[in-house]
């Protein structure tokens, strides 16, 4: 059900048919809700899974020895998930605050922190602008996404929007 979601998520946004979702799954609607009574607790667990994979993809990063390459393949996929699944994580943003939920703030933490050590990384070994801020990069990768949202060539326009971050980083240009 979940790899579904995500397809679904990803193809119609945070408002995609929940009887869809459990159709492509084989299922029918009533276990989709016995296994997530809101469509918030759905997007809860997509979310869940792609901020694990970017994380997790971050820290096997920290030791590849290019650690520009490093620093680029991470960002690059965070502004993939931010642009695949837009919509999903300002959901649960949202919610999280009249909930009184810390689990954004969590994830929000953990994918600061990777993307903080591999910008510290290439930093100490010198292909990164030393005076680069790590929330200050991240920022600019969720900017990049919301530029290129609605662009008819969205992930052309991010890729050439982060290629321009990248050089700036490398060439000292922040």
């Amino acid at each position: 059900m979940v790899e579904q979601a995500k397809i679904a998520f990803a193809e119609f946004g945070v408002d995609a048919s929940l009887d869809e979702i459990a159709r492509r799954a084989g299922v029918a609607s009533g276990t989709l809700y016995r296994h997530f009574p809101t469509r918030l607790d759905l997007i809860e667990t997509v979310l869940a899974e792609q901020i694990a994979e970017l994380v997790s993809l971050g820290r096997g990063l920290l030791t590849v020895e290019d650690a520009f390459d490093a620093l680029s393949t991470w960002l690059r996929a965070a502004l993939v998930h931010a642009l695949t699944y837009r919509g999903l994580a300002a959901t649960v943003m949202n919610s999280a605050l009249d909930r009184g939920n810390d689990l954004a703030s969590t994830w929000h933490a953990e994918l600061f922190e990777v993307g903080a050590a591999l910008l510290a990384r290439a930093q100490r070994s010198g292909v990164v602008a030393a005076d680069a801020d790590d929330a200050d990069v991240l920022r600019m990768v969720g900017a990049i996404a919301w530029a290129a949202q609605d662009a008819p060539d969205s992930s052309a326009q991010a890729d050439r929007l982060l290629a321009l971050l990248m050089n700036g980083l490398r060439h000292g240009g922040v």
